[in-house]
């Protein structure tokens, strides 16, 4: 099941935290009030999760990996390495 984040419409709910995370069904309507004060909130846009590379690919890795590493020799023609 996907999280999704909320944001209070209005200050002042007992968790005392403006934002919160829900793991809800995909098929499930989006929520409208806040589940412990039932004051209404609003659903947000949230960044993804993506995996961080800590350096840049090496010719060799991708060899490795399977690609095929070409290098440009004029315009329009390349050759593989």
């Amino acid at each position: 099941m996907p999280l999704y984040e909320y944001e209070h419409c209005e200050p002042g709910c007992p968790s005392g935290k403006d934002r919160f995370v829900v793991r809800r069904p995909v098929n499930a309507p989006p929520l409208t009030h806040c589940p412990l004060c039932k004051k209404p909130v609003r659903k947000l846009i949230s960044s993804f999760n993506t995996p961080n590379l800590l350096k840049p690919l090496s010719v060799s890795d991708a060899k490795r990996a399977g690609f095929t590493v070409l290098k440009r020799v004029n315009k329009g023609e390349y050759e593989r390495l």
